[in-house]
Parts: C-alpha cells; sequence; structure tokens
C-alpha cells in the first residue's frame, strides 16, 4: 500500500523527479539553483528516464517511493492520467516550461542537407505505406539525396522524443500519400502502426535516453545521422550541423514560431499531494517559471531552452504559484 505524503515527509524531505531527457538539463540548472538558494532544501534529485519510463514511476502512486516531479517532452496521455487517478494521483498541475524541436543532426563531413518529412518516413518507417521497407541508402528514399547508408541514432519507446518524432514528423510523411486517410478511416489502430512503427533491421538503432551519446556516435561516424532535442544540437554546433525539414532548418526562430516541423512544448507535471511534504517542490516551479529563467533572455536561453510566447509564460508561472489541479478530461 503506498504510503501517505505526510510519511513520505518523514521518511524523505529532498525532491525527486523523473523523465524526459530533452527536460533533463534545464530541470539540473534550475535544481541547482534552488539548492544555492535554499541549502536547507537539499539539492533536488533529477533523473532521466524518458517521459514515458518517468510517467509510470510518476504515478504509480503517492508517498516516499514515488516521484514528486515529472519532466515532459509532450503531453501527458489520457492513459497516463487513468493510471494516475488509478493509483491515487488524482490532483496534478500541468506547467508548460518552454518549447524544443526534434532535431535530426549529423556531422558537418556528412554529404547530407535537406530533408522532407516524407524522405525522413521512408527512410525509417518499418512498413512504409504498408511495404516491408527495402531502402537501404538515402538516395533509395529520394534519388536527389546521397547514396549514404541509412543508419540513424534515436531515441527509444520510452521517449517523448519517440512519441513526438511519430506524431510531428513521421506521421506528416506517412500522410504524404493520399491512400493513408482512407486507412486512417478504416483502421486507426493500422493506421497509426504503419505510420509511427520504426524499423527494427538496424537502419534505426535505439540509443538510449543518453543523447550526449548520440552526439559522441555522429562525431565518431560521419555519415550516421542522430534524432535529439535542439539543445544539444546548439550545444554541438562545432561538430555537428542540423538538417533542414521541408526546407526549414532548426533555429530559436523556427522553433519559437512552429514554422520548424519538429517544434514541441516541454513541460513539468507537479504531484500534489507531495508538496506539503516536499518543500522543494514550490521552490523548483517557482525558479523554472521565473522570467529570469525561462524567459526569452532568462538563463536556460544560454542552455539551449526556446522560451513560449509571452501569454504561455503568464498561464504557466500562474499555474506554479497556485498549482490548480490539470483537468484529466482534456487529455488525449
Amino acid at each position: 500500500m503506498a504510503t501517505t505524503a505526510s510519511t513520505a515527509a518523514e521518511a524523505r524531505t529532498q525532491m525527486r523527479a523523473v523523465g524526459s531527457s530533452t527536460v533533463y538539463p534545464f530541470a539540473k540548472i534550475v535544481a541547482e539553483r534552488v539548492a544555492r538558494a535554499n541549502g536547507r532544501l537539499g539539492t533536488p534529485i533529477i533523473e532521466s528516464t524518458g517521459t514515458g519510463a518517468g510517467m509510470k514511476l510518476f504515478c504509480a502512486g503517492v508517498g516516499e517511493r514515488f516521484p514528486d516531479i515529472e519532466n515532459a517532452s509532450r503531453r501527458m496521455k489520457a492513459s497516463e492520467a487513468k493510471q494516475c487517478a488509478a493509483n491515487g494521483v488524482t490532483k496534478v498541475t500541468e506547467i508548460q516550461v518552454g518549447i524544443d524541436g526534434i532535431s535530426l543532426a549529423t556531422s558537418k563531413r556528412t554529404p547530407l542537407a535537406n530533408l522532407t518529412t516524407r524522405d525522413i518516413y521512408l527512410a525509417l518507417a518499418k512498413t512504409p505505406f504498408g511495404k516491408p521497407n527495402r531502402a537501404k541508402t538515402w538516395k533509395d528514399v529520394n534519388g536527389k539525396l546521397p547514396a549514404l547508408p541509412i543508419r540513424v541514432y534515436g531515441p527509444p519507446p520510452t521517449s517523448g522524443t519517440r512519441d513526438a518524432l511519430g506524431e510531428l514528423i513521421m506521421t506528416a510523411g506517412c500522410d504524404s500519400n493520399p491512400g493513408m486517410a482512407a486507412v486512417k478511416k478504416a483502421d486507426e489502430i493500422k493506421y497509426k502502426a504503419i505510420c509511427t512503427a520504426m524499423r527494427e533491421d538496424g537502419a534505426f538503432i535505439e540509443a538510449g535516453e543518453n543523447d550526449n551519446l548520440i552526439v559522441q556516435k555522429l562525431e565518431a561516424n560521419p555519415g550516421t545521422v542522430g534524432i535529439f532535442g535542439y539543445s544539444y544540437l546548439e550545444e554541438n554546433t562545432n561538430l555537428l550541423k542540423g538538417l533542414s525539414i521541408n526546407g526549414v532548418a532548426p533555429s530559436y526562430d523556427s522553433i519559437s514560431s512552429f514554422k520548424y516541423p519538429g517544434a514541441r512544448p516541454l513541460y513539468v507535471y507537479v504531484k500534489n499531494a507531495h508538496v506539503g511534504a516536499i518543500p522543494a517542490i514550490r521552490a523548483f516551479v517557482a525558479e523554472f517559471t521565473k522570467e529570469s529563467a525561462f524567459g526569452p533572455n532568462g538563463y536556460l536561453r544560454q542552455a539551449g531552452m526556446i522560451a513560449s510566447p509571452t501569454q504561455v509564460r503568464a498561464r504557466s508561472q500562474m499555474a506554479a504559484r497556485g498549482l490548480a489541479p490539470l483537468n484529466f478530461a482534456s487529455l488525449k
């Protein structure tokens, strides 16, 4: 049986956050600021588990064994909210902390530049348009591309980046075939499998939740491509180049305006039942949502965070102060 939040106060007072590898570096910076400003609260523990794996841990219950915060590179799903509610996690506050772009990057020595969402889909889908994927090189998917072997390092199924890749890029490429509309209408599950299932023949390599490891692999293996959050690309522009998608390069401006096809919001979820027992929770979300942190000129900008629009930031600051619970019924 899950322990109560008051019991949690006796057993653990240090805040614990799990979730997205994309949000992880920003959360770490915020945690360090909280620790410096409030030494008695201790340094919040931040773990990079991936959004999906983090949601399972976060929604597993209330008490000292369970995390206080979930960092997410996509919005909570209705199925996750159902799991939360079933385990007594009934009040959760959602705070959008910024925007990110799913970036495709490669070594500067790789002769690959602009891709379309269709190119990416045809290169990485397990069954593009319902047929086995036989493409070996990028030229096989688009005659204008170089005859480089398709070898892409990307996120595992537990990652929010993987979910967003499927939703924003793979599905857009899948929908370039007019016939997929009929498949979607007839069988939603089959459509999703055709559009988002990734190859398992070695062309797409699941690289875990350590995005820095992907950066190292790209540098060591010219010709390969990596998929990760924009901040990791921005930190390594001396080694890597971002690949344009549909003619739009990943940049602060293209992502903040959502012109870039891979742009997506980033979130922090708070377990309200733990707030009274773990004082650092309020300090953490207050610090994260300071204009001097997540604003256009905030210190998180230097780490690659892209600021949300002014109105969204205002809502986030209000949510951090009031911790109003998310309406689970609003989730998909």
